[in-house]
């Protein structure tokens, strides 16, 4: 019988933030249970102002609502209503640049990182064991091939989109 390897910690979180993700662009409701204070959607809106604020020295940690919609896959107005949420529960400062047309952007307080380690913690937990049953190398597979679908379904989506609209113009 194989003996299972221990994981290193930095692989089970760059994983499990990933296999999060990928579980909620697929299925939106069967995580729900580790998410008491915040949903997912805002787990990962949280997650990306966090990782932005932590790399980006050109930025001065700022997430730009657009840059947040674009990649959540929402509109500015659903990505809006978020983050008024997460303001209003204290886990992210919303401001602009100059007047607000230049852009609104968010940046995490410290109750939101605080949120943040707690909630990695215990999806760290949850995944860590998943990966150990299911396999670091099986779960990297699996992820590149659902990355793969997903590009490969959006481009599917775009064409459509664009034979729609030659339709429409030719009509």
């Amino acid at each position: 019988m194989e003996e299972k390897k221990e994981i290193d910690q930095n692989v089970i979180m760059k994983l499990s933030n990933e296999l999060t993700y990928q579980r909620y662009l697929m299925n939106r409701g069967q995580i729900r249970e580790f998410f008491k204070k915040i949903s997912i959607q805002e787990y990962i809106a949280l997650y990306h102002i966090a990782l932005n604020s932590d790399d980006s020295d050109i930025y001065s940690g700022r997430t730009y609502l657009k840059e947040l919609s674009e990649k959540m896959q929402l509109s500015i107005r659903k990505t809006s209503k978020m983050i008024g949420k997460l303001r209003d529960q204290g886990f992210v400062l919303w401001s602009h640049d100059g007047n607000g047309s230049e852009g609104t952007y968010v940046t995490i307080t410290e109750e939101g990182r605080k949120l943040m380690q707690e909630q990695k913690k215990m999806l760290n937990e949850y995944h860590g064991r998943v990966i150990q049953k299911y396999g670091v190398e099986n779960l990297i597979q699996l992820l590149q091939m659902m990355k793969q679908l997903e590009t490969v379904m959006s481009t599917e989506i775009e064409q459509l989109k664009g034979d729609d609209e030659h339709d429409e113009t030719t009509e």
